[in-house]
């Protein structure tokens, strides 16, 4: 896999399904993978990401205020957790030293951004899509090269986005039912 920081400001990436039945998705540029994030099972929220810069685990906590926590594989201590602000429009990304990420989104979810603290875009996910293979283009700004969590911070996100799409398609059944 090559460096994640390596695409910081220079094209597009993409995150893609390639067995629509999995819960397994790729971060590729062209025909190279840069990154990976796979669901213990097809219903629960645990998962875990890799890419050239190491492994880390993620996990949704709580209903009415859920959370994701992001740990290094192998560790019980939190690298950061991201709080879920939907009905604001995103939510941050709280490190233990206190300082933030901003999250943002829109209501139909086809915006889905990370920035600094003073709203410096980091990583942009265009809308997700797909049937069965689901997938998103995202878009490393350069400002990111400099952020040594932007490996999970890019796996975050599309965690984020694939939970999104299961809750909003739950809803759906469920509307319908």
């Amino acid at each position: 896999m090559k460096n994640m920081r390596s695409f910081a400001g220079r094209g597009d990436l993409t995150w893609t399904q390639p067995k629509a039945l999995k819960q397994a998705f790729e971060l590729r540029a062209g025909e190279d993978v840069v990154g990976t994030l796979e669901f213990r099972n097809s219903f629960g929220s645990f998962a875990t990401g890799e890419s050239a810069d190491g492994r880390w685990t993620f996990k949704r906590q709580g209903f009415f205020r859920p959370t994701v926590t992001v740990r290094a594989a192998g560790s019980e201590t939190d690298l950061a957790v991201f709080h879920n602000r939907t009905w604001s429009g995103g939510g941050t990304i709280d490190f233990p030293d206190g300082h933030h990420l901003l999250v943002s989104s829109n209501f139909w979810h086809t915006k889905f951004d990370i920035a600094t603290e003073t709203d410096s875009p980091l990583v942009s996910f265009r809308r997700m899509s797909g049937a069965f293979h689901w997938s998103s283009g995202i878009t490393i700004h350069a400002a990111a090269a400099d952020v040594p969590e932007l490996p999970w911070l890019v796996i975050l996100g599309w965690y984020v986005k694939v939970l999104m799409h299961r809750d909003a398609a739950a809803t759906a059944v469920i509307a319908a039912s």
